[in-house]
């Protein structure tokens, strides 16, 4: 773990205004050593600015804004010798090859991880001498995120790490990710793959016009915040509704299907309650069940009012 045991972040009341405009409406964020804080919400939610504030790229116009225990903005060589940023895009020099690119950057860190164990990490050992042109888009990312770690920082900031990439590459990257915080580094991350936040993340802000909506670990935000889980099975012709009502104590519907029947789709608090009424319920032959557990998706949906 890091040899910090204080907060990595602490933001209190921090808020931003661009003129008359408010962009941060007084955010509030402690993380400490070794968590993975997701950072979500829509296009204009204020994650940008909040990755400004942490790295030092502005202050705010209210509030405390500490990393590492100092204001990032007065102490620069601090924040730039102890936090990584990975940003979507960045203009590295295409003429470059992988290996030349990570001693470049290297070189500006008093005592940097060694470019071998950097690529392994990375999974970039096959590519050293590729140029960074050459690089594929899963490839340009795991570079990002090795230039991000070169200086053996003790807060990593990645800006949509997975942005654009393949379901493979997707995969690669948090793997990569659970890697950084093993050793105890604390990993703030932004991301619109929702799936790759709720299996990634300790906990959750989800930001909405510049407020955080929601807050917590992503399994206590899904059983605080009422979503559902959906059920859906099928009954052969004839079947009566009442003896469907019976089995479902909850909002239901049904739909014909093709050859007769219905499709049946149940909305449950307690799925597995739900699946055992439907099971041994006598006379409803139920076919086809498929469970759809309520998942991050819908807390975001319901925080950002079906926003994307």
């Amino acid at each position: 773990m890091s040899a910090h045991p204080d907060p990595i972040i602490a933001l209190a009341g921090a808020r931003q205004r661009f003129g008359a405009i408010e962009i941060l409406h007084g955010i509030d964020l402690t993380v400490r050593p070794g968590e993975i804080i997701g950072l979500l919400g829509p296009n204009g939610a204020g994650k940008s600015t909040t990755v400004d504030l942490l790295a030092g790229l502005a202050a705010p116009s209210e509030g405390s804004v500490r990393v590492l225990g100092v204001d990032p903005v007065r102490e620069r060589a601090t924040i730039t010798a102890a936090v990584g940023v990975q940003p979507q895009e960045a203009a590295l020099f295409p003429m470059l090859t992988v290996d030349e690119t990570l001693e470049l950057f290297a070189s500006f860190h008093e005592r940097p991880v060694a470019l071998a164990e950097l690529r392994a990490l990375v999974a970039l050992d096959a590519c050293r001498a590729t140029r960074v042109r050459h690089l594929s888009g899963g490839e340009l990312r795991r570079l990002l995120i090795a230039i991000a770690l070169v200086g053996r920082p003790s807060l990593v900031i990645l800006d949509e790490p997975a942005a654009g990439l393949d379901p493979a590459s997707r995969v690669g990257i948090a793997a990569l990710i659970r890697e950084i915080r093993a050793a105890g580094t604390a990993v703030l991350l932004t991301t619109h793959h929702l799936d790759e936040a709720q299996s990634l993340c300790d906990r959750i802000l989800i930001l909405v016009d510049g407020r955080v909506a929601r807050e917590g670990a992503p399994d206590a935000l899904i059983r605080a915040h009422g979503a559902t889980a959906e059920l859906s099975f099928t009954v052969p012709p004839g079947t009566p509704r009442e003896l469907i009502a019976s089995a479902v104590d909850e909002g239901w519907s049904a739909d014909p299907v093709a050859g007769g029947g219905s499709r049946v789709t149940v909305a449950s608090s307690d799925p597995d309650a739900a699946l055992r009424r439907i099971t041994f319920t006598r006379g409803l032959h139920a076919s086809g069940v498929t469970v759809r557990e309520a998942t991050l998706e819908d807390v975001y949906l319901a925080a950002v009012g079906g926003g994307t």
